[in-house]
């Protein structure tokens, strides 16, 4: 595949994602609530900013002075400010269709239930809770209240891993035999990922979910069988008191392939990922990054394509939701999808012996 190609196959993957042209009542921008007001949710507007089909109307926060310098700053004069406490009143709020959970992953439950008894359709951060428990409850809450509830796994929207995925399911490598993915960062103190009451649990939940959700997405199967181990040598900074350092885990699956992975909040780990097949080999680099995500393959799948460096995925996931709710139909990346990578979490910690 050439560069030309490349060019057709991100076109047509960017259009996936949005709105056929002119359609009867579909020309209106959907309104999004953006729910806390952290970097995600920097990234967030930013990249909305530029979207044909979608825009941010409403916050919710417990800073609402931050909220009126978001407003100003982007360009959203009118858009509405809410609390916490005041989520019951988006449901008469006409201008929002969907809300946008970017709030610490211990709160995403709560935010995800008050927006659905509003009537409001989710994307949430990933994870999208703390347990599989909580995880279901907001997939029930969701599914009472007839709303959409979509999980922010952005690289399922990518047009390289959509590529990969593709081919792969095609049978271009062959059996697929092995994949190693890797992703982490050496975390500053004092941040609240460091707090398991927050966080739920430690880089396994963070980072490690790129790799997990990333080859359980290639492979089109989900896994049968886990090992794990942790790791916490940093035992004087304090900063792992109540979360693991580093955790390192296989996965058997039912088709007999295995799968290698490792996260960190102790050393920067640069993303890895690589899917083995008998035929060929596909190596990502950057592939969890927000743009520039490079693709090569070899064998009988030589490839070598790059996307753009400029950050579009937080944007793409929200179109995608936004056309989910104009064509009634199911996110690809839905609330069972964050189900299954909790419930594979948890067998990683049961595995490497984690409570």
């Amino acid at each position: 595949m050439n560069r030309r190609d490349f060019t057709r196959l991100s076109a047509l993957s960017l259009a996936a994602t949005q709105l056929p042209a002119q359609t009867s009542g579909a020309s209106k921008k959907m309104g999004f609530a953006v729910i806390g007001l952290g970097v995600i949710a920097k990234d967030f507007m930013e990249e909305v900013a530029s979207s044909q089909t979608v825009e941010v109307v409403a916050f919710v926060t417990g800073h609402p002075d931050k909220a009126k310098e978001w407003a100003k700053r982007y360009n959203r004069p009118d858009a509405k400010i809410y609390t916490y406490d005041q989520m019951d009143q988006m449901s008469a709020n006409p201008a929002i269709t969907a809300v946008y959970v970017a709030t610490p992953n211990a709160i995403h439950p709560a935010n995800t239930i008050a927006a659905a008894k509003a009537g409001k359709h989710v994307l949430c951060e990933k994870p999208m809770a703390s347990t599989s428990a909580e995880a279901r409850t907001m997939i029930d809450a969701c599914r009472a209240a007839n709303v959409k509830l979509m999980i922010a796994y952005r690289m399922q929207y990518e047009p390289l891993h959509l590529k990969a995925r593709e081919m792969i399911s095609s049978g271009v490598l062959g059996k697929v035999v092995e994949a190693q993915g890797s992703f982490g960062f050496n975390s500053r103190p004092n941040v609240w990922r460091l707090n398991k009451k927050m966080a739920g649990g430690g880089p396994l939940l963070d980072v490690g979910v790129y790799p997990l959700n990333a080859i359980r997405f290639l492979l089109g199967e989900d896994p049968a069988a886990y090992t794990a181990v942790a790791t916490t040598q940093d035992t004087t900074s304090g900063r792992f008191a109540e979360v693991e350092e580093t955790v390192a885990w296989t996965m058997k699956f039912p088709s007999g392939a295995l799968a290698a992975c490792t996260t960190s909040y102790g050393a920067n780990l640069p993303g890895t990922l690589q899917i083995h097949g008998e035929k060929g080999r596909f190596s990502f680099e950057s592939p969890y990054g927000n743009g520039g995500v490079h693709l090569v393959g070899t064998g009988d799948a030589k490839i070598d394509l790059s996307s753009p460096k400029q950050a579009t995925q937080l944007r793409l996931e929200a179109e995608a939701l936004a056309e989910n709710i104009r064509t009634n139909t199911e996110p690809r990346a839905n609330g069972e999808v964050g189900l299954k990578d909790h419930l594979s979490m948890e067998a990683i910690y049961q595995a490497a012996g984690i409570s």
